[in-house]
């Protein structure tokens, strides 16, 4: 079996329990509160800045032999350019003041999700991040689309408070194939291993985010 189907098949449970989160139902059900975007959208801004630098840390810690893989890197960052600009665009068409979201500290489940990238780079293996790169490009091919669908039917917010959702719902059907393309080129058993250990706790890391926008929305880190 290709090593991407492994990676799917054995982080099924969690991806599972991930989209049971209350956040992704109400969504697509059409019963979210605009708050609840909001605050969606706010912490997605605080996880998604660091993408390119987290993209860059893994780029700059590949390994020689894999310099196939530092390339595809560069790809991905040239792709994820700006993208938190996107969310603090639809924010200001929600009446969100986005600079002050811009300055806010982020929730405690979205800053441990991002620390946890980091370390995995830093002090495992760089390859480890490829585990949060599956979990986020394959949660938004499932869900971004019919969420934005049914929060606008909520809603009734224009198309403009929905570029982040819309475009990754369409943007990463491309990048989960390029994805797939690079992880049937691992072959070592033990990195392997590793990016899928990765995936299982990034997807708990997620959903905990997820969570904790039906909980308490507005939670911030002081």
């Amino acid at each position: 079996m290709a090593f991407f189907h492994q990676l799917q098949q054995q982080t099924e449970q969690e991806r599972h329990q991930l989209l049971a989160a209350p956040i992704i139902n109400k969504a697509v059900s059409g019963t979210i509160s605009k708050e609840e975007y909001i605050a969606f959208l706010e912490q997605a801004y605080h996880h998604v800045k660091h993408t390119v630098p987290l993209l860059m840390a893994a780029g700059a810690r590949i390994p020689e032999e894999k310099e196939w893989l530092r390339n595809a890197l560069a790809e991905y960052i040239e792709e994820e350019l700006g993208h938190q600009e996107w969310i603090l665009n639809d924010l200001a068409v929600c009446g969100v003041d986005k600079e002050r979201v811009r300055h806010d500290a982020p929730a405690f489940e979205t800053e441990l999700m991002v620390a946890y990238a980091y370390d995995v780079i830093n002090r495992v293996n760089p390859l480890g991040f490829f585990g949060m790169v599956h979990v986020l490009e394959g949660t938004s091919v499932t869900t971004a689309d019919r969420a934005a669908d049914g929060i606008q039917e909520a809603l009734s917010l224009p198309d403009e408070a929905f570029s982040y959702l819309r475009s990754h719902g369409a943007l990463d059907q491309d990048h989960v194939q390029f994805f797939e393309s690079l992880m049937n080129k691992i072959n070592e058993p033990a990195e392997q291993q590793l990016i899928i250990r990765c995936a299982k706790q990034f997807y708990r890391l997620y959903g905990d985010i997820f969570c904790s926008l039906t909980e308490q929305p507005e939670k911030t880190l002081a």
